[in-house]
């Protein structure tokens, strides 16, 4: 992915995304719309999607879970209740044993490129408006990962935090999201900060 920065208006908001799945769930099946809402919620790359195994998401219970990433230097990402929920159904749902690959492809091969693209395709045309289609929103697969970062650091997850759980720099984030870094949208607490910068007392001569 770019390290250019991204306009804001490009990125999916998170109604989009909700929506987007809402029509995959209910409109492709198999792998389609657990896959995407896997990478929606971990940033995940398709690639880096492709070799996680069953095993590598613990706990599958109603708290937060994690994902073991094992490309490049291994990391871990924390996975929401819901999508933790998400993917129990799903891998009880396809009888898949903790060392399968979370989202195998035919012959149990990768996830291949066609399969959870499909969805997706006409999932815009049914959600997105024509200008929002006819302006690329959401056209590539990588928007899911940008849009998850993007509300990472709407939620205040630290740009370090964020960009170790994506696998990048925090200053590639900081490039990539510079709507999110502007001065004036930061509330500094005045108060403490005179009161942690204050300097002793020197008597007057």
């Amino acid at each position: 992915m770019s390290q250019a920065a991204i306009d804001e208006s490009s990125l999916l908001s998170v109604d989009h995304v909700r929506a987007l799945l809402t029509w995959i769930q209910e409109g492709s099946p198999g792998s389609v719309f657990p896959c995407l809402g896997f990478m929606a919620g971990t940033a995940l790359s398709p690639g880096e999607v492709a070799t996680v195994r069953v095993q590598d998401v613990t706990p599958l219970d109603e708290e937060f879970g994690e994902v073991l990433v094992r490309v490049g230097e291994a990391r871990r990402i924390p996975v929401s209740p819901a999508l933790v929920g998400v993917l129990r159904r799903w891998i009880d749902g396809a009888d898949l044993m903790a060392g399968d690959l979370l989202f195998p492809g035919e012959r149990g091969m990768s996830l291949a490129s066609p399969e959870y693209l499909g969805g997706r395709r006409p999932a815009r045309q049914a959600v997105l408006s024509p200008d929002e289609v006819q302006a690329g929103l959401g056209e590539q697969v990588s928007s899911l990962r940008d849009s998850c970062m993007d509300r990472w650091l709407e939620s205040s997850v630290p740009a370090w935090v964020g960009a170790e759980w994506a696998g990048v720099s925090a200053s590639w984030i900081a490039l990539r999201y510079p709507h999110r870094f502007r001065p004036e949208d930061v509330e500094i607490d005045w108060d403490h900060l005179e009161e942690i910068m204050a300097l002793p007392d020197v008597p007057e001569r």
